[in-house]
């Protein structure tokens, strides 16, 4: 008898590789249970991601800085159970082996981050540049191409050097536009002759609003109202100074391509036949994902930031917005700093309208949108407490996206689902059926016209996961802690997300009628032969 795990991973292939006719898409239409058969676009590109801070380890070693997150983690009480990312997956000793991993997925690219202090130990060029640490990511950089993996590389995945937060207040302070552009600077004159694809930042709505309003992450600061509008302004102002250094001293020399990675939840309304819950659930999307995107492609916040925040703060009796304006020669200088836009998506939201009056303790983030968020009991959440499978959420963000941007070039940079258990069991059939369902909905919405190049599964490895610490696991791999070499197992997921890999780029719709009749018909007389 086929263990119960071989048989779902079966049934999930067979289910991927079947034949329907597909419907156009329509934001007013209930269609969401409905799968779509078709192939992906020649030359698309699959791969799966990391970030130095959760998956290297080696925190202290070779010359590397303190980073925020670091002496972050170092203090009681701010992650779970007190762990810590300074082993995490030993990922620093294990470049050969972890690309290993990546060849039997047979990926296109890996997306990884460069720690900042591990390069520039005090964040500040001018101190001292780690040239342990440049070799460290020339080696990882070096292994991938030979292995002809394209590298996609994150400047920004959360570990700012702690120095330039005690001495600066971080992203808090303007002067880290121009700290952060020579780190990039730096990075381009050493890896660009290699690295093609450059992302400034990832989801700098979480640095913001988790490291700067909540202090649920690092820095840990409570800044309600103000702090993460502060730090996002800056981190805008950053990317479009980064973007344009390169569209000025690097483009035409090493024909590189530079973009954000944005995060963002759908928010669909609670009544779609009430115009306030229509209002409430854009406001949702566009305090979250437009927030970073309408600068970067328009040049100014969402009207509807500006016009809630604004109303807020006059209740308040301040005489400015909280909300930071841009100059008119800053507007020009952001617009437009977006070769490809990364999209980060898990998840969506049900959302109301809920009026906050300003109170005595004032507002906050979230406060200031005026809405209540929901979710539907019957979606699935088999990890993560904010993670539910709502996999037509995706298509709906991804149009949303291209009607509000001019159908800007997208690579999903974050997909995946956690599991939250103390996990020894490797028959991970909730993961695939979460990818292959938010699969499916990035397929059609790239039918509906979305420029989507590639996809990201998030993630290669179980690894720290910030505030949660090791409690939660979004890996392909399984990662085993407590075992000092950090060993690596394939799950589940891994032979099913290989062979969808492979097959869906390539197999002609008639050839994947027929091989789908094929598998099922050898499945059943397997089955069948068990039996007896």
């Amino acid at each position: 008898m086929l263990p119960r795990c071989a048989v779902r991973v079966c049934h999930v292939l067979v289910l991927v590789l079947c034949l329907s006719a597909a419907e156009d898409f329509d934001w007013t239409k209930n269609d969401r249970g409905s799968f779509y058969y078709g192939t992906f676009p020649a030359g698309f590109s699959w791969g799966a991601g990391s970030s130095a801070y959760q998956t290297e380890g080696a925190w202290d070693k070779d010359g590397k800085g303190l980073s925020i997150w670091d002496v972050f983690t170092h203090k009681k009480g701010k992650v779970q159970r007190n762990e810590t990312g300074d082993s995490s997956c030993e990922g620093y000793y294990k470049i050969k082996d972890d690309i290993s991993l990546m060849k039997e997925l047979k990926l296109n690219h890996y997306r990884f981050s460069i720690s900042w202090p591990r390069i520039i130990p005090t964040g500040i060029k001018s101190d001292h540049v780690n040239e342990k640490g440049i070799q460290y990511y020339d080696n990882l950089i070096d292994h991938l191409l030979e292995s002809k993996i394209t590298p996609i590389v994150t400047l920004y995945h959360w570990d700012l050097p702690q120095v330039l937060q005690e001495k600066y207040g971080g992203w808090q302070n303007i002067s880290m536009v121009n700290h952060f552009n020579d780190f990039a600077n730096l990075c381009f004159e050493r890896f660009g002759n290699r690295v093609k694809y450059w992302i400034t930042f990832n989801n700098p709505w979480s640095v913001a609003v988790e490291g700067y309003e909540t202090g649920e992450h690092a820095p840990g600061l409570k800044l309600r109202g103000t702090g993460a509008y502060r730090a996002a302004h800056h981190m805008i102002k950053a990317h479009a100074k980064v973007w344009h250094t390169y569209d000025t001293q690097w483009r035409a020399k090493q024909k590189g391509l530079i973009g954000i990675s944005l995060s963002g939840d759908w928010g669909e309304p609670v009544d779609i036949g009430n115009q306030k819950d229509i209002e409430a659930a854009e406001r949702y999307v566009q305090f979250y994902l437009g927030w970073f995107a309408t600068p970067v492609f328009h040049g100014d916040y969402p009207q509807v930031m500006k016009d809630f925040i604004g109303r807020k703060s006059g209740q308040q009796g301040l005489g400015t917005s909280r909300l930071p304006t841009f100059s008119s020669q800053e507007k020009s200088y952001i617009k437009g700093t977006c070769d490809f836009l990364g999209i980060g998506h898990f998840t969506t939201r049900y959302i109301t309208q809920k009026n906050y009056p300003v109170g005595r303790s004032g507002s906050s983030y979230f406060t200031d949108r005026d809405l209540a968020e929901l979710v539907d009991p019957r979606w699935p959440d088999p990890g993560s407490e904010w993670l539910y499978s709502v996999p037509w959420g995706f298509r709906r963000l991804l149009n949303f996206v291209k009607t509000q941007y001019g159908n800007p070039m997208i690579y999903v940079t974050e997909n995946g689902v956690s599991e939250k258990m103390l996990c020894t069991e490797l028959c991970d059939d909730w993961r695939i059926q979460y990818y292959k369902d938010y699969i499916n909905e990035m397929l059609k919405a790239i039918k509906d016209g979305v420029n989507v190049r590639g996809y990201t599964a998030w993630s290669l490895l179980d690894k720290f996961e910030w505030d949660e610490g090791y409690s939660e696991r979004f890996g392909l791999y399984y990662v085993d802690f407590r075992n000092k070499n950090k060993p690596r197992y394939p799950k589940a997921s891994v032979q099913s997300t290989q062979l969808h890999m492979e097959m869906v780029t390539e197999i002609v719709v008639p050839t994947v009628c027929t091989l789908s009749i094929l598998l099922s018909a050898i499945f059943l007389m397997f089955l069948l032969r068990r039996r007896n």
